[in-house]
C-alpha cells in the first residue's frame, strides 16, 4: 500500500463529507479498513460517517422519498413489501437483499444451540428476524438476525416490536453487509447498549464476541474458528460448537 493509501486509511475517521468518504471506499475495501487500522485489537469501530451515498433503488413515490440522513419510522412504515430487509440507522436507511442458504443455514443452527440453551435455564427468549428492534437515539428499526432478551425484558404477547436494546445481539455476514454489520450496527449497537454483540462469518468459518465494558465501549471477549467453542460473557457455560454453525458441518 501506497504513503499516499496509508494517509487515506488513517484520515477517514476525520472525513467530513461524502465525497471523501467515497473516494475512500471507492479505493479500499473492508480488509484494508480493518487490517491496518485496527489489527492488535481485531476491532472495528464504526464511523458514524460512513452511510450510503445513495438511497437503495425504490418505486417512485409522491411526495418524494427522503433523503440519507432523513428518514425517519413513518417513512418506514411505507416502505413496498418487496422481501428486502429494511433497517434506519441514525436517520439512514439500509435495504438487505435476500439471504443465501449458507447465511440462512448459520442463523438457524444459532436460533436452535441458543434457544436450547436459553429455555432449559428460563433465560429468556431468542428471536430472529424479521422482527423490529426500536433503540431510542439510534435506530428505528433494526432487524437483527438473531437477539435474546433477558426474561425481564420479554416483550407481551402481540408486540409487534422491542423497544430497547436486546441483551445480545448477532449479525451472520454476508458480503452485501459486512461493511454495514461490522462498521455501522457495531457502532449502533454500541451507543445503544447491546450488553453483547457476535460477528459470525459463514465464509471464514469464524465467530468474533464482543462485550460492552464499563466505559460503554465494545472489547472483543473472544475469536472462534473451526475446533473451538463459543463462550459468553452474558450466557454463562454457553459451550457453542464453531463446527456445528456452518454449512461445511452437513458436507462432512
Amino acid at each position: 500500500m501506497s504513503k499516499s493509501d496509508d494517509t487515506k486509511l488513517t484520515s477517514i475517521s476525520k472525513a467530513r463529507s461524502l465525497e471523501e468518504i467515497g473516494d475512500f471506499w471507492d479505493t479500499h475495501s473492508l480488509d484494508d479498513y480493518w487490517d491496518q487500522t485496527h489489527e492488535a485489537q481485531f476491532k472495528v469501530k464504526a464511523n458514524p460517517h460512513v452511510i450510503p451515498r445513495r438511497l437503495p433503488h425504490l418505486p417512485p413515490r409522491e411526495p418524494t422519498w427522503p433523503a440519507q440522513g432523513e428518514w425517519t419510522y413513518a417513512d418506514y412504515e411505507k416502505l413496498p413489501d418487496d422481501g428486502r430487509r429494511y433497517e434506519i440507522i441514525k436517520r439512514v436507511l439500509y435495504a438487505t437483499a435476500t439471504p443465501t442458504f449458507d447465511h440462512q443455514y448459520t442463523v438457524t443452527r444459532l436460533l436452535v444451540r441458543l434457544d436450547n440453551f436459553v429455555t432449559e435455564r428460563q433465560l429468556g427468549v431468542v428471536l430472529v428476524a424479521p422482527f423490529e428492534v426500536q433503540l431510542p437515539n439510534v435506530a428505528y428499526p433494526v432487524q437483527p438476525d438473531v437477539l435474546f432478551v433477558a426474561s425481564e425484558r420479554v416483550p407481551q404477547p402481540g408486540a409487534t416490536s422491542l423497544s430497547g436494546a436486546p441483551d445480545l445481539i448477532i449479525e451472520v455476514l454476508s458480503p452485501s453487509t459486512a461493511r454495514t454489520d461490522r462498521l455501522v450496527k457495531f457502532g449502533a449497537y454500541e451507543r445503544a447498549g447491546v450488553r453483547e454483540y457476535w460477528l459470525v462469518d459463514p465464509r471464514t468459518r469464524s465467530v468474533e464476541v464482543y462485550s460492552l465494558s464499563q466505559d460503554g465501549t465494545y472489547e472483543m471477549a473472544g475469536q472462534y474458528t473451526p475446533g473451538d467453542l463459543v463462550s459468553s460473557t452474558l450466557l454463562s457455560d454457553l459451550a457453542l460448537p464453531v463446527d456445528d454453525l456452518f454449512v461445511a458441518s452437513i458436507l462432512r
